[in-house]
């Protein structure tokens, strides 16, 4: 049998009066694993303990076998993308990744290296004189990648990496981490998304208020989700033109303006949609800004689950 890389018992977190994690019992096996749960879920509170920045009130979190509370000799065993913007926007990505592999205690030769070789591999040695604060989106996702994979680490949590990302942006970065789990590190993906996780691993674990609903093989639940429509919104600077593109893609179902900047379409078959987006983009010379779940159906199928 193959030891879990993240194993939760019981696990449960309070805030207050609100239940962060609330008895979640589940596993992470090796390779790529996708969390799904809708926003409010309890994905970031589940980061945050199996990185050591919370301490659970109940139940216990192992990584590696090691617990994950006040256990030192695992910091550089794991990395973490964390989901909010806050980075140090002032430096430029070299003095960023760097800096965090200093306080990390290492020594100045080997962080150069490292911050070097990290942002290559991201793609963002190029930009490395520039200032953060003027990087888009993607630039930005790409640079805390780069700070979480810089020190090498076994296990690497990321939390919704592709939020707010463009489609060209999301296809690169999930090579990424399947060229970075190829190369034997071991990834748990969050997403609101269910499909995003669908297109690097068939392993996930479903959560809803702080519970695992769900683990094990996505193809086992994966007609639970084609029983419901999808919506979706995209923001680019020319909706009537993607809307009048969209029209004609056989399995969009309706389209509306939600915003002058944003169109919001209903799909019957995501998987294909989320596939022919970046093409079509591309093709037709339109510039989408970014893509999002409106989470109606995914949270119509943890109601289903949770009945």
């Amino acid at each position: 049998m193959i030891d879990p890389v993240v194993h939760a018992i019981n696990a449960s977190k309070r805030y207050g009066e609100v239940l962060g994690l609330n008895g979640f019992t589940a596993s992470f096996g090796p390779g790529i694993t996708g969390l799904v749960g809708p926003n409010g879920a309890g994905k970031s509170t589940l980061f945050r303990v199996v990185t050591g920045q919370l301490k659970l009130d109940a139940g216990q979190i192992t990584i590696l076998g090691k617990d994950a509370w006040n256990t030192q000799s695992k910091n550089r065993l794991i990395g973490f993308c964390p989901d909010h913007p806050g980075m140090y926007d002032w430096m430029n990505p070299v003095q960023f990744v760097g800096t965090l592999l200093l306080i990390d205690g290492f020594a100045p030769e080997d962080a150069a290296l490292r911050t070097r070789r990290s942002l290559e591999t991201v793609e963002m040695w190029e930009f490395r004189d520039r200032v953060i604060r003027t990087f888009s989106k993607g630039m930005r996702q790409r640079v805390k990648v780069a700070q979480a994979i810089a020190h090498e680490p076994k296990v690497l949590f990321l939390d919704e990496p592709l939020n707010g990302m463009d489609p060209v942006g999301r296809v690169s970065l999930l090579e990424l981490f399947r060229k970075l789990a190829s190369a034997g590190t071991h990834l748990i993906v969050s997403s609101h998304v269910l499909h995003e996780v669908e297109r690097l691993t068939s392993q996930i674990v479903m959560i809803s208020n702080g519970r695992a609903l769900a683990e094990g093989d996505l193809h086992k639940i994966r007609d639970l989700l084609d029983q419901y429509p999808h919506t979706i919104e995209i923001e680019t600077s020319t909706p009537r033109a993607l809307a009048k593109i969209l029209a004609d893609h056989p399995d969009v179902t309706s389209i509306k303006f939600s915003a002058p900047d944003r169109i919001t379409v209903q799909t019957s078959v995501p998987d294909t949609f989320y596939q022919d987006l970046p093409e079509v983009a591309l093709k037709e010379g339109i510039n989408i800004m970014g893509v999002r779940s409106l989470d109606d159906s995914l949270e119509a199928v943890f109601r289903f689950l949770s009945r």
